[in-house]
């Protein structure tokens, strides 16, 4: 027991029972697929040295999760909490203690950096916790999105749209060639999911753009997540288009794309978008997240999703913690740029 976990008579648990883990992340309103397990194992295979962490207090009450990344750099770790700490109702009150333990389990040494990312599952009594604890923010341009409304309906989100969407989603619902699906049987998803792998390498060929997403690494994650949204347009039976959002309590959030030349003469890009919508709205999601938007650096994607909204909105920011305040600083300037 350290002495935080005296003083404040909480304890950081490490949780080994994975469903059990998932039920607690998804029975929490700000639960995302960031602290779900499926995202830590991906991680894991990405060479990150995951840990599930529970914070209780003396009654054996759930506090808080945190999902919790790290990585080793020579001397250094940059620890990497995403989608989290996550509070319960009962920990809201109590976020300065369960970020208090937190840091003290992870035991930081000089050169150690904390990175945590709410990925939009950011609350008041965590983010005070942040404040409290000396964690320091850090935004960027890139960290911004589009957000539709989606308690004001459907046709509504429609009317507002500009003409050239009305009239792409009006092409595209005319094609008899189009057919359009929500996937829900895992042997189709893992089918698309490997036409999206091929379609979104032969992608980042095309606009010269790289990232370190591994999909190879991803594709069984999220074929069996139900909370990822896969839809799949084809034309004339082959493949053009597949999109995958995923789907928290209250938000349906576009996250990855790739399709055919064809998508773009077809208006299959702007059918997808359309059906994404339809769908978070039924399935009673308040907000539709667009997935991020950085005008200054890729005009062209940024140009197609204002057509649909201008509604911005900031992604939030970085929060830095280091036990020195030269290593923080480093990194935020480094993280700014």
């Amino acid at each position: 027991m350290t002495g935080t976990e005296r003083e404040t008579g909480l304890r950081v648990l490490p949780a080994a029972d994975v469903p059990a883990w998932d039920e607690a992340v998804w029975a929490q309103a700000r639960g995302t697929i960031f602290a779900a397990s499926g995202w830590g194992t991906y991680k894991a295979r990405r060479g990150a040295d995951v840990a599930r962490l529970r914070v209780v207090d003396e009654a054996g009450d759930l506090l808080g999760l945190a999902q919790v990344q790290v990585r080793r750099r020579g001397p250094a770790r940059q620890v990497y909490i995403q989608g989290g700490p996550l509070l319960t109702d009962k920990g809201e009150r109590q976020g300065e203690a369960v970020v208090s333990a937190l840091l003290a389990h992870l035991a930081l040494r000089p050169l150690d950096l904390v990175v945590v990312d709410f990925s939009r599952a950011e609350s008041p009594g965590a983010v005070l916790g942040l404040l409290a604890g000396g964690f320091k923010p850090v935004t960027t341009a890139g960290r911004h999105t589009l957000e539709v409304d989606l308690t004001r309906g459907t046709e509504t989100v429609l009317a507002e749209m500009e003409q050239r969407w009305r009239k792409a989603i009006r092409k595209a619902e005319r094609n008899a060639a189009l057919t359009v699906r929500f996937l829900d049987d895992p042997a189709e998803r893992l089918a698309a999911f490997d036409a999206f792998t091929a379609m979104y390498a032969a992608l980042k060929t095309r606009k010269g753009f790289s990232n370190d997403f591994d999909p190879a690494a991803y594709r069984d994650l999220a074929a069996n997540d139900p909370r990822h949204v896969i839809l799949e347009i084809r034309e004339d039976g082959e493949p053009c288009l597949v999109r995958i959002a995923h789907l928290s309590r209250d938000r349906f959030t576009d996250f990855f794309t790739a399709s055919t030349e064809r998508a773009k003469a077809n208006a299959a890009a702007h059918l997808a978008v359309w059906s994404f919508i339809r769908r978070g709205a039924e399935e009673g999601c308040r907000v539709f997240d667009f997935g991020g938007i950085d005008p200054a650096n890729n005009r062209g994607v940024y140009d197609f999703k204002r057509g649909v909204t201008r509604n911005v909105a900031s992604s939030g920011p970085l929060w830095l913690y280091g036990r020195s305040r030269l290593v923080a600083m480093a990194a935020g300037a480094a993280l700014a740029r």
